[in-house]
């Protein structure tokens, strides 16, 4: 999801309480991984990787000059193979300790074996963020917490009550990346960059139909 998208999305949702909440979710990891510099390990369940989230917390790193937001994913099952930067397993969080923060992505329970290893790195010092299904065992951990529905939902009737609407984990880690990049002034070379790659998707959102000869 790119930033016009992401930007739609939050037009979409303003007025709702999704906006504050993933921003204020996005202020604690940032505040994480600034503040004690100890490096973020990102985890998800048996069942579930982070792939994207993963990705775009790297892009997010390199485009707001925060290189501390970029992400090591550990894994827990590691292919033979696997690149060094891929093959980081569950036993690197029997290490994670004091300065270090741990984000861990759980869309259904995250099951008792990495609940105890969260538990140990929580008891070693680390800080302990959780984006899930509502898993009252994580949340107990987390240092903070944010809930979202594991996979995505029909829209509500038209004219249903309610103002903020239930999202999907997918989006939710969308709009924490986003701005945990955004709660901070890029560097200038990123900044031209990033400033570049919008003008881009801009001008192809706004292009019309491609000639025929």
């Amino acid at each position: 999801m790119d930033a016009v998208r992401v930007a739609l999305l939050r037009e979409v949702l303003a007025g709702t309480e999704w906006i504050q909440a993933t921003r204020r979710f996005a202020g604690s990891l940032r505040a994480a991984v600034g503040s004690h510099g100890g490096g973020l390990l990102l985890v998800g369940s048996a069942t579930y990787e982070p792939w994207h989230l993963a990705a775009h917390l790297d892009d997010e790193a390199a485009w707001s000059g925060l290189p501390e937001l970029s992400p090591t994913l550990v894994r827990h099952r590691v292919p033979g193979g696997a690149p060094s930067h891929l093959g980081v397993g569950l036993g690197r969080l029997a290490a994670a300790g004091r300065g270090e923060t741990l984000l861990v992505v759980a869309p259904g329970q995250p099951g008792a074996g990495l609940l105890e290893r969260v538990h140990d790195a929580r008891r070693n010092g680390a800080t302990v963020l959780a984006l899930d299904g509502g898993d009252r065992d994580l949340h107990a951990l987390a240092h903070d917490a944010l809930t979202a529905l594991p996979a995505p939902q029909p829209a509500p009737p038209e004219g249903a009550g309610g103002t903020s609407p239930d999202l999907d984990l997918d989006t939710v880690q969308h709009l924490v990346s986003a701005a945990a990049g955004e709660n901070s002034l890029p560097a200038p070379r990123r900044r031209r960059r990033f400033l570049d790659r919008l003008a881009r998707l801009a001008d192809e959102l706004t292009a019309g139909p491609p000639h025929h000869w």
